[in-house]
């Protein structure tokens, strides 16, 4: 290798580096065949729930993995003060493309020392038989004359329903997370729900659709607010976005899916689905269409958030609009469907910002509320949390005329190499060696 060669190829691996690109691994583009695994959060802790209740590892405020196999009832323990509401989540991932029950899923519950129910128990089903992470959430909220209020360790359990054979039965990824909310000021009353709202969807938002890469979880969802956005998806893959919603506003999402130039054999029930979860990945609501090779689309619309939500009777859609913070939507395309598929997404987040309640404690920090940085994120479609995406966005922004000056140095030494075999040599490399930001 000569040293100009060596000079060059320096400097373009140093291009490579600078925009985090590595110019030997195969990259995935939107549209292939292969669909990533859920991707856990960074950091997230392993453990291994017990079969008993007496043996369950014990959780503090974080992230968790285990796995849960057909059959099985896991428990954990966790330390809960007197003042703070506690959420614990379980989000079950099985890995794309393997074989699910309709009926199966998992069942979640939290328990007091004394064996008292905090909240009703929480069943979550995949509800049709392609593979897509689902989540749901046990409770233990600080009010009067409720159970569960004193402090001590209470049992967090994750069993297993449906099916006890087949499917699952080797064990699919679970990851835990415990979400402790401040409690409120000791002499601040709860702000009251909204009487009216229209649960009337405003004219769907228009214009140029800005493209970007859905996550495969919760953990690495871009940030998306108002406007339209454009993405991909293979047959059998979810992604998911996440939304600041903030007191007193809604939330108004449609999902549409483009006609597929071979059209489909037989309409695929629910072939389109769409999921929303609160901010501590809760179920709101979901909604499903067939797909029949021609253009489909779903929509959905929440009730303001408010904090009095959570006083309702009944645990539905409007219950979950309980905090401020972000939102997550799910997409799924039904592994049935032949062929990758643009997807359009419409966001309107209606209603303007309102006050808090009156946390004793900084919410936000706990994971319930919305930093400026989130919001600014959400307008340009980036993910947070050290998220790949970001991370490169953030690389190019922060050496923007360092880059440059590299790009130019690249540009320069593979100039030098075309130019070093002759007149004829150069025009030959020329029609057949591609400059290196080049497919």
């Amino acid at each position: 290798m000569t040293r100009g060669r060596a000079v060059a190829l320096s400097t373009l691996a140093l291009c490579g580096l600078v925009l985090g690109v590595h110019p030997v691994a195969a990259v995935t583009t939107a549209g292939s065949d292969a669909v990533a695994p859920y991707r856990t959060a960074p950091g997230a802790e392993p453990v291994r729930g017990s079969a008993t209740s007496a043996d369950g590892p014990s959780l503090k405020p974080g992230t968790y993995t285990d796995t849960i196999s057909a059959g099985e009832r896991k428990h954990y323990q966790v330390v809960l003060d007197d003042t703070s509401n506690a959420f614990v989540s379980t989000v079950l991932a099985p890995p794309p493309g393997t074989e699910v029950g309709v009926l199966s899923g998992i069942r979640v519950s939290l328990a007091s020392p004394k064996g008292e129910r905090c909240s009703n128990s929480s069943d979550v089903t995949f509800k049709g038989t392609t593979a897509r992470p689902i989540a749901g959430y046990a409770t233990r909220r600080i009010e009067a004359n409720r159970t569960c209020q004193e402090a001590g360790s209470y049992l967090y359990a994750v069993e297993w329903i449906g099916s006890d054979t087949g499917p699952g039965s080797a064990g699919w990824p679970i990851e835990l997370k415990f979400m402790s909310e401040p409690g409120l000021k000791a002499d601040a009353q709860a702000p009251s729900a909204p009487v009216t709202w229209s649960s009337q969807a405003p004219t769907a938002r228009t214009g140029t659709a800005k493209r970007l890469t859905g996550g495969t979880g919760f953990n690495d969802a871009p940030a998306v607010g108002e406007g339209v956005w454009r993405d991909e998806l293979s047959p059998g893959e979810s992604r998911f976005y996440k939304v600041p919603v903030d007191w007193g506003q809604q939330l108004f999402l449609d999902a549409e899916l483009a006609n597929s130039p071979t059209a489909q054999a037989s309409a695929v029930v629910d072939g389109l689905q769409m999921a929303l979860y609160n901010t501590a990945r809760g179920l709101v609501d979901g909604a499903g269409t067939s797909y029949l090779g021609k253009q489909a689309a779903v929509s959905l619309g929440t009730a303001p958030v408010a904090f009095s939500h959570r006083y309702r009777p009944q645990v539905d859609a409007i219950s979950a609009m309980r905090f401020s913070g972000w939102y997550y939507v799910r997409v799924t395309l039904d592994q049935r469907i032949g062929g990758t598929l643009p997807m359009v997404l419409r966001v309107g987040v209606e209603g303007d910002r309102q006050t808090g309640p009156a946390y004793d404690g900084d919410a936000t920090a706990a994971g319930f509320g919305i930093t400026e940085e989130g919001r600014e994120a959400a307008e340009e479609g980036l993910v947070e949390n050290g998220g790949a995406q970001n991370a490169t966005l953030r690389a190019v922004g922060i050496t923007g005329i360092s880059l440059g000056t590299v790009l130019l140095l690249g540009l320069a030494a593979w100039t030098a190499i075309l130019r070093g075999g002759g007149t004829g040599r150069r025009r030959k490399a020329a029609e057949t060696v591609p400059l290196p930001w080049e497919p």
